[in-house]
């Protein structure tokens, strides 16, 4: 890794143009990259007022280079890390450990604005098999069998946030 690590800000992505960063960040890693799917890359979920996206730029350029996203499936009492995607010229800055602890600081805001007094919040997301030790050195754990989502093996990993310091 790189000393020289680009100057940069974190924020949340609340205005259009500044999702709409986000998206060209996911369509740059997930379709050109990746080549997943196109048609599997956005969803209901973009646009719910209920979901975080965090956006990583460059500063003071604000080009866009990273992003993550935390959404609430319906019905559901936890919280899913979707989305998280870093340029390719940027992945040696480690740029996604900030922003996975960017997406666990807003799930602690938004559960301290929802659910006061809760203790932990379930984070879960479906991790593809090369980055579970991305995951797992964030404390997420393994749970149920592998399976194939948008044809790539995954595995769900869970997290569950201590949403005050331990005593």
């Amino acid at each position: 890794m790189s000393s020289d690590v680009p100057s940069h800000e974190l924020i949340v992505a609340e205005t259009r143009g500044a999702k709409s960063q986000c998206f060209a960040v996911r369509t740059r890693v997930f379709f050109d990259e990746q080549e997943f799917p196109i048609s599997t890359e956005f969803d209901e979920h973009d646009d719910n007022p209920a979901t975080g996206h965090i956006l990583l730029r460059l500063t003071p350029s604000l080009t866009p280079i990273g992003t993550i996203r935390a959404i609430i499936p319906p019905g559901a009492t936890y919280y899913k890390l979707t989305r998280l995607a870093v340029l390719k010229e940027y992945r040696q800055y480690r740029f996604g450990r900030a922003l996975v602890h960017a997406l666990h600081d807003w799930v602690r805001r938004h559960v301290a604005a929802t659910q006061p007094d809760a203790a932990t919040a379930e984070i879960a997301c479906h991790s593809q098999l090369y980055v579970k030790g991305f995951y797992a050195k964030f404390g997420y754990e393994p749970v149920g069998e592998q399976f194939i989502e948008d044809g790539a093996p995954h595995q769900k990993m869970v997290l569950r946030l201590p949403l005050h310091p331990a005593a």
